[in-house]
Formats: C-alpha cells, sequence, structure tokens
C-alpha cells in the first residue's frame, strides 16, 4: 500500500498507506540514553513470554537518498530487540530510531511524541519531513522508529523482486491473469531469499511491533509520552495501547484501521464510504454539481467500459523519461482512485474527460508506476501482516461479496480484487505465515486521553470506523475533517492546530476551527 497521500501507488503496494508533506530540531530531557538496556517482564500481557533485554545502541543516522534537513541534529541509534519474543535465545534484530529536537523558544516539554509509521511496510524515516512540517516537533522531541523489517533495520523486509512487478505492472490488465502469474512469482522469489537468509516472516507482526515500542520507551529510559500513529501505525498504536498502556500521557490515532475490523473484505466498505463522500461533496457545491451532474452514473459507466475494453497507450511519466506502455482497464482506474491520483478534487473533471475520449490524467498517473524506488519499501512486512492478521477466517468468495455489496453494477473481475491488494489470497499461500487473526482482532479499551482524527474523503480507511473505535476510548475526542483524505495532519492547518491543543491539554482539545474546514472547490472545465 503506498506511501503519503500525494503518492501513486501501483499493485501489491500496502493498502492503508497506500497507504499525503519539513525542516527541524531542540531537545527534551529524556533523549536517547546512552547503550542501557530494558529487560522484558517476566509475565508480558502480549502473550509473548520472556525474551531477552532489547537495548539501545547511539550511532550515525541513516542516509537517504534524498536528505532529510531533520536528521543533521537528529540523535540516533537502533534498538536491539529479539525477532521473536516467544523463542528465548533466538536471533536479535536492530530497529533504526531517531530522535528529532524539539524546536521551542521556551523550555521544551518533558515528555516526547513517538510516531507510528503506515503501510504495513512504508519507509518511517521519508515521514519526517512531513511530521516537521506539521509541527509534531514544536515543543517536545520527536522519536521515530522504523518499524520491524523497515528501511534502515536489520534485517530489512524490502521486495526488490515485487518492486519490479510494479514497473511491470502498469503495461498489464490490473486484474489480469499474467499480472497474477508475475505477481506470484515475484512473492515467491522474495520469501525465499528472505527465509534462506534466516528471518523468521511470522515474526513480523503487529504484537511484536507493538512489543518493540514498549521496549523502546524503556530503553531510552522514558517516564511518559505521547503517542501518535497513521493508517496501519493507528492499528498498531491501538494495539500498542492495549498490550503496554504503561507510560503513554496522550494518545493520537490518524485514519483508524481499526485492529478489530480490518480484514481484506472490510477494504470495500471504506473505498465506498470515501468515494460516496467525494461524490456527494460535488453535489454539495453548485458549479460541480452543475457541471457534472452524473459524477456517480459516469464513474460506474467508466469502470465498467475501460474493464470490457481496456485502452493501451503510450505515455510519458509525470517525472519525464521515454514514454512507457500503459494499460487502463476498470481495475487500473479505481486503485488511482484509491491512492490518490488525480486529487478528488480534480476527479470529476477527469472522469468526464475520460468519458469524453481524453484519458490522459489517468493514464499519466499509471505510468508513475513505472518508475519505483527499488528496495526502499517492506514488502515483507506487508505480506506477513496481511497475511497473518487480515486475510485470515475469508476467502475471495468473501471479498467478491463485500463488493457486490457496494458496487452491485460492477464487473465481478474489479470486485474480486481488494482495492490496492490484488491476488492477496493466493499470495498468502505463497506467503505462509501462522494465523494471528484471534489474537490480532482486539477492541482497545482505554481510559487514556485520546484524539481520533478521520477524513471524510479517505478511501482507504472510511472515516466512519473511526466512531467504534471511540467508543471504547472513555475519555476521547473524535473529529472528522470534511473534504480530507488519507492520513489528516500534513494536509490540515486546522489538524495541526488541533493535534498540537491535543498534546498540549490531553482532556480538552481546541477543536473549534474544524467549524470553517470545508472541502475544496472542485475543479470546473469548461464544456
Amino acid at each position: 500500500m503506498p506511501k503519503h497521500p500525494l503518492h501513486v501507488v501501483t499493485a501489491a503496494a500496502a493498502l492503508v498507506c497506500l497507504t499525503a508533506l519539513g525542516p527541524v530540531p531542540a531537545g527534551a530531557a529524556a533523549g536517547p540514553a546512552a547503550p542501557g538496556a530494558a529487560a522484558s517482564p517476566d509475565s508480558r500481557a502480549d502473550g509473548l513470554g520472556s525474551a531477552a533485554p532489547s537495548r539501545f545502541v547511539p550511532g550515525p543516522c541513516p542516509e537517504p537518498p534524498e536528505p532529510i534537513e531533520a536528521l543533521a541534529d537528529a540523535r540516533c541509534g537502533h534498538l536491539e530487540v529479539p525477532e521473536n519474543r516467544s523463542r528465548p535465545g533466538g536471533r536479535t534484530i536492530d530497529l533504526s530510531v531517531a530522535v528529532i529536537p524539539a524546536v521551542s523558544p521556551a523550555k521544551p516539554a518533558q515528555d516526547p511524541v513517538v510516531f507510528m509509521a503506515g503501510g504495513p511496510g512504508a519507509d518511517t524515516f521519508d515521514d519526517i519531513p512531513f511530521l516537521v512540517d506539521s509541527g509534531l516537533n514544536k515543543g517536545r522531541d520527536l522519536i521515530v522508529m522504523a518499524q520491524r523489517g523497515n528501511l534502515y533495520d536489520q534485517p530489512n523486509l524490502a521486495c526488490p523482486e515485487i518492486d519490479r512487478f510494479n514497473e511491470q505492472a502498469v503495461g498489464l490488465g490490473y486484474d489480469s491473469d499474467q499480472a497474477k502469474q508475475l505477481m506470484l512469482k515475484a512473492v515467491k522469489d522474495c520469501r525465499d531469499r528472505l527465509t534462506a537468509q534466516g528471518v523468521d516472516l511470522s515474526a513480523y507482526n503487529t504484537t511484536e511491533n507493538a512489543a518493540d515500542f514498549a521496549d523502546l520507551r524503556e530503553a531510552l529510559k522514558l517516564r511518559q509520552w505521547n503517542v501518535y500513529g497513521y493508517s496501519y501505525g493507528s492499528n498498531l498504536a491501538l494495539t500498542y495501547l492495549r498490550l503496554h498502556p504503561e507510560g503513554i500521557r496522550a494518545f493520537a490515532i490518524d485514519s483508524v484501521t481499526p485492529p478489530r475490523h480490518v480484514t481484506l473484505p472490510w477494504a470495500w466498505g471504506s473505498t465506498a464510504e470515501g468515494i460516496d463522500n467525494i461524490i456527494e461533496a460535488c453535489a454539495a457545491q453548485p458549479a460541480c454539481k452543475n457541471r457534472y451532474p452524473d459524477f456517480r452514473r459516469t464513474l460506474t459507466e467508466q469502470v465498467r467500459r475501460l474493464e470490457a475494453r481496456p485502452l493501451t497507450l503510450n505515455v510519458e511519466p509525470p517525472g519525464g523519461g521515454e514514454p512507457v506502455t500503459v494499460v487502463l482497464d476498470g481495475g487500473a482506474l479505481l486503485n488511482l482512485i484509491v491512492a490518490f491520483s488525480p486529487r478528488p478534487e480534480d476527479l470529476p473533471a477527469a472522469l468526464d474527460e475520460l468519458a469524453d475520449g481524453n484519458p490522459e490524467r489517468f493514464a499519466k498517473a499509471r505510468a508513475a508506476g513505472s518508475v519505483q524506488k527499488t528496495g526502499e519499501f517492506a514488502h515483507g512486512l506487508t505480506q506477513s501482516v496481511v497475511c497473518g492478521e487480515w486475510a485470515p477466517g475469508y476467502s475471495e468468495a468473501d471479498v467478491l461479496a463485500a463488493g457486490r455489496k457496494v458496487y452491485p453494477g460492477w464487473p465481478d473481475t474489479v470486485l474480486a480484487e481488494v482495492p490496492q491488494l490484488p491476488f492477496q489470497y493466493p499470495a498468502c499461500a505463497v506467503w505462509d505465515v501462522a494465523d494471528r487473526a484471534a489474537a490480532q482482532r482486539q477492541p482497545t479499551d482505554s481510559a487514556v486521553p485520546a484524539l481520533v482524527i478521520s477524513g471524510t474523503f479517505d478511501v482507504k480507511t472510511g472515516a466512519s470506523w473511526a466512531k467504534d473505535v471511540a467508543r471504547d476510548l472513555s475519555r476521547s475526542t473524535s473529529v472528522v475533517f470534511p473534504g480530507i483524505g488519507h492520513w489528516v495532519v500534513p494536509q490540515s492547518p486546522c489538524a495541526q492546530s488541533v493535534l498540537a491543543s491535543f498534546f498540549a491539554r490531553p482532556t480538552a482539545p481546541d477543536t473549534s476551527c474544524v467549524e470553517d474546514v470545508e472541502p475544496k472547490p472542485f475543479t470546473i472545465v469548461p464544456e
């Protein structure tokens, strides 16, 4: 599933981060301490059992291909943790950590914010500029740790094989048998390579991930901290709050992926909710309603038309370069919309142009997938989480039934594939990790002050799911931002203000600016 909302996501990318932002630093008293051990309790609420102590080891910051300004003043290192806490004496893995110092004219707060990124599998460090631009380190330190298997960790569960497939996939039918066979080969090749290296793929799960963050707080000798997670990071954060509530001062989640409900069929409801909200917002703006009165019907017609007669085009990628061959069919069209390409405010115009024989906006967005950052996305973590936690208990037939429920007029070939996660059940048969659904699909009941943030245009994690989560968080404030898509905070100055006020006063955040938030005007092109 993808990266931030501005990133075009292609087949086999992660659902929720595919699942949307710049600069800088100053210090809270509790930055990384000297190397120290944080012993695991003898009896753990997470059921992982005893394992060797975890420890933080200071070291140099990662050096991303595109330099991140905030890392220049950061304090970095790695957290050494057991790969599998249920196997005492097993091997350890290293997780990359950075503490971005607070920017504050006064003395910074003593309780930092720890960030939990989306994905699963996205490069956490790539999010730092968006977090800093959003003010996450304004007044308190910001702690970023790459989730197990991410880029800059050891081991790194990147799958260049899948990245190369994604580059090829733009020239194939989205749900074609050729695409399926090539993807399954890429998944198998990656799995074979990682297991040959001794990686225990079943240990890359949300429970272990949450225990890593619990160990990090102890290893850094922090009495308490604040939590902020988005997309899959909200799923991880809720699991962390359920299993390791100690030391959490305030808890904020954005674009909620509720552990109790997330399954592969669940994705269809979220996609339909977000698209419906975009259609209804157009109808609420007179200019959009008058220019695009048949928005919903046009979408259905174009999905059906392209699935019956796909377009094959030679298109120059958005960043320039030689034209590439792209296939635009119904499945590809839907998945570009879910990937926020084009942006929601441009969607009615793009569909109208497509209906009039001009597919340029969608074709260029499809062509963008031909350029992948090979080796930067931890597809191995994606597969382990999806196959161990989201897929079990349901089948391909359940996915199709869920798709038919929300889009009864659409072709079965489109509805049979989970948006952003095509061919996932056969891929999970190849990946072959333990079923962890029962352990993971649990509610989080907590009285820790919480902020729950959603956007009405979110087509990956529908805004309505936040209500269920908020009901279990007895001291929560739930805020919905009209016209904002996946990962709200970097896209909305108001959301940034609300989050800052929440961390300043967790039981009484200032949400007054939300009243003035409206969807952007939709793009109107001449007839």
